[in-house]
């Protein structure tokens, strides 16, 4: 980090700080270089409703299948009219951890945690579901 400089009158001073700022939902956070977020109080509960619509209608389409409602994912994609990958991407999601299900929906998940994250492969166990997406920052 560099030093403070101080310009003109020595009134003012000029620090920098490196950061970095990530989009959540319609908000931003200001990331210090550690990963810990600097915008909000140190008690960080944000809610990413992007991730817990994606994990509800993962539930619920499984819920679907589960019931014969339908009988693909297919015919889900049909009747959604998404497309099929992405239903299979967001139906993995009820493979996750119930805690770090919980979390999401409490809100208390890392906040470098992204749904883009959730929806790329992730490991089956559970132990290493926590190591990847839960570990701190």
């Amino acid at each position: 980090m560099t030093e403070p400089n101080s310009i003109g009158d020595g009134r003012t001073i000029t620090v920098r700080v490196p950061i970095s700022i990530r989009r959540r939902g319609a908000r931003k956070l200001v990331l210090a270089p550690d990963g810990s977020n600097i915008t909000t109080a140190p008690v960080c509960r944000h809610i990413d409703n992007a991730m817990v619509k994606a994990i509800a209608r993962a539930f619920r389409w499984r819920d679907m299948l589960e019931s014969g409602e339908y009988a693909t994912i297919r015919e889900i994609a049909s009747a959604e009219r998404i497309n099929e990958t992405y239903v299979s991407r967001v139906l993995r999601l009820t493979l996750l951890a119930p805690d770090i299900v919980e979390a999401i929906l409490n809100g208390r998940q890392p906040s470098e945690l992204q749904l883009e994250d959730l929806l790329r492969r992730f490991p089956v166990l559970w132990a290493e579901q926590r190591l990847e997406f839960l570990r701190p920052a």
